[in-house]
């Protein structure tokens, strides 16, 4: 493959792809994927571990160096600007300088403002050839719940919804088990294995007893190195749940969603899951707090105008006023729908 644009691409396409075995792994660290190109056309990667574990820049020198290769010269595609501070681990741009390599592409420079642009200097002032940018787009999506994070000191929002093609997440009579598929349901889990915490009323707690678990997903990496805890996160109700609920041991939240958001960030919660039901739903969206709604829609009807919207609550009152976002994706799953809406900040 030639040197240039087109060669940088594809590196750095393959390093997205290797940050994307960290996504379960790495938080509250960003998911970064690495990948050391030798002066000889010989490439190593490697993604970011978990908490206290390597970066991915060094996890990739680290496998460069176990094929008895150097990286004197190399080139390296990271998703985001190596680290430049101590914390439970080394600066990566110590590390890159040290091992000589000669030139390093960025995705993303981090906007931490621990690292915010001193890694690219510290590697410029090594005299290593330095270039951002690289397939932003695609990464700014990859670590769209990061960069949140660390731009606003929220969490990411992202509002589920399952629902019938008219518009409901229940029947009049209360029953929503089950509108969609197996295949949804597995995809809703690999949301909440993916978020720090997840958000449900204390209506939902009581209609339903869910325990909100990671169950029905099994993820493609060894998460043994999360701990007894595992992939399951956080679980929040608004309002209170009683002793006994499967959702124990959960936090009750009672007052401004605001507050809990900057409650949530404070934890180093990257990312916020919020399930429902209607009125949460609602709730969350009239106060602008979603980024992302991801809607699963089967093919039915409720067939009438009586049963639980997904969004209750007061619409606004005019078309002027409606939210409007743009679609990112839209997937088939088994039967249903799994389509995603954002809405750029």
């Amino acid at each position: 493959m030639e040197f240039g644009v087109e060669r940088d691409a594809h590196y750095m396409r393959r390093a997205v792809a290797v940050a994307a075995d960290a996504r379960l792994l790495a938080p509250p660290n960003p998911w970064v994927g690495c990948v050391v190109v030798a002066a000889d056309g010989t490439a190593a990667s490697g993604c970011t571990e978990s908490p206290g574990g390597r970066h991915a820049e060094i996890v990739a020198l680290e496998n460069l160096a176990a094929i008895d290769v150097s990286p004197k010269g190399a080139t390296v595609y990271t998703t985001l600007e190596p680290c430049s501070h101590q914390g439970r681990t080394g600066p990566c741009t110590s590390a890159l300088i040290e091992a000589g390599v000669a030139r390093v592409v960025i995705g993303l420079v981090d906007p931490d403002e621990q690292v915010a642009g001193t890694g690219v200097q510290l590697l410029r002032d090594a005299g290593i050839a330095v270039e951002t940018g690289c397939e932003a787009p695609r990464i700014s999506q990859q670590l769209a719940a990061y960069l949140t994070h660390r731009r606003t000191g929220r969490p990411l929002v992202l509002l589920k919804l399952a629902g019938t093609l008219d518009g409901y997440l229940a029947a009049p009579d209360g029953t929503s088990k089950w509108i969609t598929g197996a295949e949804a349901r597995s995809d809703t889990h690999r949301l909440r294995a993916e978020s720090g915490a997840i958000v449900v009323g204390a209506g939902t707690v009581r209609a339903d007893n869910p325990s909100l678990t990671v169950r029905d997903f099994t993820p493609a990496v060894d998460t043994s190195s999360l701990g007894a805890g595992g992939l399951d996160p956080l679980r929040v109700v608004l309002g209170s749940a009683d002793s006994a609920a499967k959702i124990q041991p959960v936090l009750e939240h009672d007052g401004d969603l605001g507050d809990l958001l900057d409650h949530l960030g404070e934890q180093g919660i990257l990312q916020v899951l919020v399930e429902g039901g209607g009125a949460v739903a609602g709730s969350f969206h009239r106060a602008g707090l979603v980024d992302q709604y991801v809607l699963y829609l089967a093919p039915a009807f409720l067939g009438g105008g009586d049963g639980v919207p997904l969004l209750s609550g007061p619409a606004v009152v005019t078309m002027a006023d409606m939210r409007r976002g743009r679609f990112a994706s839209v997937t088939q799953l088994g039967e249903d729908l799994r389509i995603e809406v954002v809405f750029d900040r």
